[in-house]
């Protein structure tokens, strides 16, 4: 029996390259696949279902090439209770299923068209096959959480005596309660002493919470997605689920939370899928405090805001500007640049820019160190990279090109890179270089008009970060959106570069 504060670790069953690549408008190469599974290896997860092999060709080749990668995680694929299902998994030189048949009334009476006595003898049939083949063998009764719990008994006792080695409750629409989840976990021990897994999607946003029951009431296994990735509303969050279990329930698992958030940005790179930036865990603003009363609060003791450190998922707390930023905030964001204004200067920055933030305007980094420098009268922000000029090289059927020369420390710098448009070959080009030099990369890109017509005035926000997890922003306008991309750019640059100086130093 566990309890709540077993010691028995939770196995981590990561689906992020099946049901997570099942996101609407996802579709990744084999190549990717391969690099997604190693990544996930290295994170430590335990299972990886890497993919449905009766999709198409690609999907085979790329289950193929994982299973060759000598991965420490098991390797497993998805199958329906079908012959070519089954037969498709083992081409794929697997050694592990995951087979699968829909238990409630509303998928066999208009989705497989089965009674339930077919469905049975279909479930009983997929196991026994698999087995017969050799195969490590985990059973879904799809849709279970809207099935007869006791018809879903009767195929879980059935599949067993077929010699299932595990089994599995999904809760497809996730539909589902934690309450309810507990009892069908219940249900299900009773009926079966084979380990649970669980498997719930985010319809209600309850996921992670039916997961978590699911666990407390004896599952050993959970089913999850990076970032949550899944089908309509998305699976369990692998970093929310993980983090939960070890921060509130003293459970124990595989996974290195220290690699959470780079793995969470390659995914979201590799697959197209912004995070919404008030996730938890993950999120850009997960560690973010803009309000003066929560960053005195942090700035005394992280825990009053923070209920775990930022570094034990691979994150850096960061301190906006803007309306609700207090002296202690904005102060605290100075001194990362080694900008020590008096009180005075430092009420006379914070209302200037909280005078700029009620005209409706988010505080970029730059913006804020321009308002330091303005009202302190100093020079601490010469530029380390000066643009010396661009090309760029576009049109229709020509794909673009972008040739950037930049300046550092009196040595020229050349980098030419190809985009889906000139302003993404452009700012490719320059984090180019910066990246031989300091490993900066962007986070975020945004673009907006301020004014209408041809001629509209474009406005540009970029938010790039470093290794050591520094983010700094910077806004630039014109009417041009190539330059003012490449300005803001060129200036959030010059402001992470100063901010690593002033840690050198400190360091030092």
């Amino acid at each position: 029996m566990y309890s709540k504060y077993s010691s028995d670790k939770i196995r981590i069953f990561d689906t992020t390259l099946r049901d997570g690549e099942q996101t609407p408008g996802v579709s990744i190469t084999p190549k990717q696949k391969v690099e997604i599974a190693v990544r996930l290896d290295e994170l430590g997860i335990d299972a990886i279902e890497a993919g449905f092999p009766m999709v198409s060709q690609g999907e085979m080749e790329a289950i193929r090439l994982i299973s060759k990668q000598g991965l420490k995680a098991e390797i497993c694929g998805l199958a329906r209770a079908i012959k070519t299902d089954i037969d498709a998994v083992m081409k794929c030189d697997l050694n592990y299923i995951h087979t699968f048949i829909a238990t409630s009334d509303i998928h066999m009476r208009y989705k497989l068209r089965m009674n339930p006595e077919q469905v049975l003898e279909k479930a009983v049939w997929a196991v026994d096959y698999a087995k017969k083949h050799g195969l490590q063998v985990e059973f879904s009764a799809e849709d279970a959480t809207r099935s007869d719990r006791q018809f879903m008994n009767r195929v879980f006792q059935a599949v067993t005596e077929a010699g299932a080695d595990r089994l599995d409750i999904p809760d497809t629409v996730g539909y589902a309660t934690p309450q309810y989840i507990g009892e069908l976990v219940n249900d299900v021990k009773t009926a079966t002493n084979l380990p649970i897994s669980m498997h719930c999607h985010d319809d209600f946003g309850l996921a992670v919470a039916n997961t978590i029951s699911g666990i407390n009431a004896g599952a050993s296994c959970a089913h999850v997605t990076i970032n949550g990735l899944g089908e309509r509303a998305g699976n369990t969050s692998l970093e929310e689920f993980v983090m939960a279990l070890q921060c509130l329930y003293n459970r124990n698992h595989n996974i290195k939370t220290e690699l959470l958030y780079d793995i969470s940005k390659f995914i979201s790179n590799t697959m197209g899928i912004v995070v919404q930036p008030n996730k938890a865990i993950i999120g850009e603003n997960a560690f973010g405090h803009e309000s003066g009363i929560h960053t005195h609060g942090v700035i005394s003791n992280s825990l009053t805001y923070e209920p775990i450190s930022p570094e034990l998922v691979g994150r850096k707390r960061w301190f906006q500007a803007g309306k609700h930023a207090g002296a202690h905030g904005i102060r605290n964001m100075l001194l990362d640049f080694g900008i020590e204004p008096t009180d005075e200067q430092l009420h006379e920055i914070v209302e200037k820019q909280k005078n700029l933030a009620d005209k409706g305007k988010s505080i970029t980094t730059a913006e804020l160190l321009s308002i330091a420098g303005e009202v302190m009268h100093n020079n601490k922000f010469e530029e380390k990279f000066k643009l010396y000029d661009f090309h760029i090289v576009t049109g229709m059927n020509i794909i673009p090109t972008a040739v950037v020369r930049l300046n550092t420390d009196g040595k020229d710098f050349i980098a030419s890179e190809i985009g889906v448009g000139p302003v993404d070959a452009a700012l490719k080009a320059i984090q180019k270089i910066a990246g031989e030099i300091t490993s900066i990369k962007i986070r975020e890109y945004s673009l907006d008009s301020i004014t209408g017509g041809s001629d509209a005035l474009a406005e540009v926000s970029v938010k790039v970060a470093d290794k050591d997890g520094n983010i700094v922003s910077a806004r630039k306008a014109g009417e041009d959106v190539v330059v003012a991309s490449v300005q803001a750019m060129i200036d959030a640059i010059n402001k992470i570069m100063l901010k690593k100086i002033i840690y050198s130093k400190n360091k030092s």
